[in-house]
């Protein structure tokens, strides 16, 4: 009597398993990738530049350099190197 009981809970924990997948785990992963697509297109949206009517081509600086970039001239010296063949 026990192993049929053990069978039967077996089979029966099969069957939920089996509906699950096949009916409502599918609708859980429609809305996940729902709310992940949502999220996705909102992110977009703000990271969209304004156009504002600009010509075809033309280069945007949105921001200025705060201050030119200015070289050091102290450096050091040039050294030529030669290959050493050995």
């Amino acid at each position: 009597m026990g192993l049929l009981k053990t069978i039967a809970i077996i089979l029966i924990v099969y069957y939920v398993l089996k509906f699950i997948s096949r009916y409502i785990l599918p609708l859980f992963i429609k809305q996940v990738v729902n709310n992940v697509e949502k999220k996705f297109r909102e992110q977009q949206q703000q990271n969209k530049p304004d156009t504002d009517g600009g010509k075809v081509g033309e280069t945007v600086i949105a921001k200025k350099p705060s201050r030119p970039k200015e070289s050091n001239k102290n450096v050091g010296d040039y050294v030529d190197y030669e290959d050493i063949n050995e």
